[in-house]
């Protein structure tokens, strides 16, 4: 029996509607209050780095926790989630579970970071987590399209990493970086594998600051599709700064789209960074040179640490937003960032809901 096409079953879907995306996974985790002992599970009782903050573990530790979540944003009108692995790179992963060699007179170059793509716990700890958040994802969405006639769709996250290939962190050599593009590419090609392995429809490129990291995933992608004989569909979403630039690569909205058309993206778009207020001008940038879907989904406003989410916006102000955003032909697909919970993904399904998608505009 043949199987379902993804990249065909979305772009039939986009001709029709606007497609939610899911909210902040970091905020909602925040909101069960767990505490570091039940981040770490008997599994990581022992490690010497806290890891509470490293949400991706909790696939591992408290997968009832990240399925409710993914739950409840089906639930809220998710179209799609994304997984639960957004830094689960062995590269991001040794933050957590390696010494920092810059602690004890040392410092972080290619070498180091062979050593990191080369360890095996780091190299099977990251297959593991993104194969186990795929399938989580894809549990979910299954259930919730079975028990609404609706189907739901798991995107594989792939995060901009803690290290960058565009500067270099040492002020006298301008040429000096921590890590080569080929040991990211290394990096990016096994968790590109492992959230296939798991079950993802498609593949985000997501909240980019670093174009080359991008590039490198992209790369990874393209590489992973040609020798294993497979395509999905691939999302790029960029973080951009208050001047619409990505914060490290400083690419506008148009440059990058530009150097990243040619793998012929089903969506380009921006997430993260910036409340839709400062985002709109950004969106209607890269809207006006993209030959392809836009996708957008800000954090809930500015950060604000007197609020319960930590970020100024409702869910009623989201759903003032993007409804705007909308209403003004700008968007494929809609969801929320950083500050964003199912009630606020709830009010963004409301906006879109019957607002008509943006227009692809034809090449040439």
């Amino acid at each position: 029996m043949p199987q379902p096409d993804p990249t065909a079953e979305l772009t039939a879907a986009l001709k029709e509607r606007i497609l939610v995306l899911d909210g902040a996974m970091g905020t909602t985790i925040r909101s069960y209050g767990l505490s570091e002992e039940q981040a770490r599970g008997k599994r990581f009782g022992d490690s010497k780095k806290d890891i509470l903050n490293n949400g991706d573990i909790l696939t591992l530790t408290n997968p009832e926790v990240i399925g409710d979540i993914h739950k409840r944003f089906y639930e809220a009108g998710s179209d799609i989630v994304e997984t639960n692995n957004f830094s689960a790179t062995s590269i991001s992963q040794s933050e957590f579970f390696v010494d920092d060699p810059r602690e004890h007179g040392g410092k972080k170059d290619p070498e180091f970071f062979q050593g990191i793509i080369e360890d095996s716990f780091l190299r099977d700890l990251a297959w593991e987590i993104n194969v186990e958040s795929a399938r989580l994802a894809r549990k979910w969405a299954d259930n919730i399209g079975s028990d609404t006639g609706r189907k739901r769709y798991v995107a594989g996250a792939i995060g901009p990493l803690t290290v960058s290939l565009t500067n270099s962190p040492d002020a006298n050599d301008s040429g000096f970086r921590v890590i080569t593009f080929d040991q990211v590419l290394v990096a990016y090609k096994e968790q590109v594998r492992a959230l296939i392995e798991g079950g993802s429809d498609l593949l985000m490129v997501e909240t980019i600051f670093d174009s080359l990291n991008a590039k490198a995933a992209l790369v990874a992608i393209q590489d992973v599709f040609a020798e294993d004989k497979i395509s999905l569909p691939i999302i790029v979403s960029a973080a951009v700064g208050r001047g619409g630039e990505t914060m490290i690569s400083a690419q506008t909205s148009e440059a990058l789209w530009n150097a990243v058309a040619h793998v012929n993206p089903l969506a380009i778009g921006l997430n993260c960074s910036l409340g839709p207020d400062l985002m709109k001008p950004f969106l209607e940038e890269l809207s006006n040179c993209a030959t392809t879907h836009i996708s957008c989904y800000p954090n809930a406003g500015l950060p604000n640490p007197l609020t319960p989410t930590g970020f100024d916006m409702t869910p009623d102000d989201m759903n003032r937003w993007l409804a705007d955003f909308a209403n003004s032909g700008l968007l494929n697909f809609a969801g929320g960032c950083c500050g964003n919970t199912p009630e606020h993904v709830a009010a963004i399904a409301k906006a879109v809901q019957h607002v008509a998608p943006r227009s692809v505009p034809s090449i040439g």
